[in-house]
């Protein structure tokens, strides 16, 4: 073999090589971005389930006879949840784009600017389907709310 011969098989394995090498990378690059995908939308489920979750949870914490009222206000629909024979309450309403809860007394007018915010929602509105079923529709869907207490419900 003279000196200036080059054997073609460096070059085919170098171009081997490049190729596996490319093929690597994409599947890298892919595969991040399809896990940021999915894990943008495991967030977004998980945030629709933490306001719904959040209200059936408060809900049924006090599930005693007569806890849990609707009542319309200026604020639109505020759902009261009474705290035993203590007085106080829990009002849950919609303020300035978003869910807000507000620990207060039974009746003590609103003051949404020390409300602590639960999420963001345009929608919040609230029905009773029967004495104990309450339905509660946000942006993040709806959910049903049984009261399990005897005399449990609407009030």
């Amino acid at each position: 073999m003279k000196q200036g011969e080059r054997s073609p098989l460096g070059l085919y394995t170098i171009g081997i090589a490049a190729l596996f090498l490319a093929g690597f990378f994409l599947l890298v690059v892919f595969g991040a971005q399809s896990y940021r995908n999915t894990v943008a939308g495991q967030d977004g489920n998980d945030e629709t389930r933490a306001l719904l979750s959040y209200l059936a949870t408060v809900f049924r914490a006090n599930d005693t006879a007569g806890a849990v009222s609707v009542e319309e206000g200026e604020y639109g629909q505020t759902l009261i949840v009474a705290d035993g024979d203590t007085g106080y309450a829990l009002h849950i309403y919609r303020y300035e784009g978003s869910l807000v809860e507000e620990y207060a007394a039974l009746s003590s007018p609103l003051s949404p600017e020390g409300a602590q915010i639960i999420a963001p929602t345009e929608k919040f509105e609230l029905r009773w389907l029967s004495d104990k079923v309450l339905a509660a529709e946000t942006d993040a869907g709806r959910v049903l709310l049984c009261a399990r207490a005897e005399g449990g419900g609407a009030s």
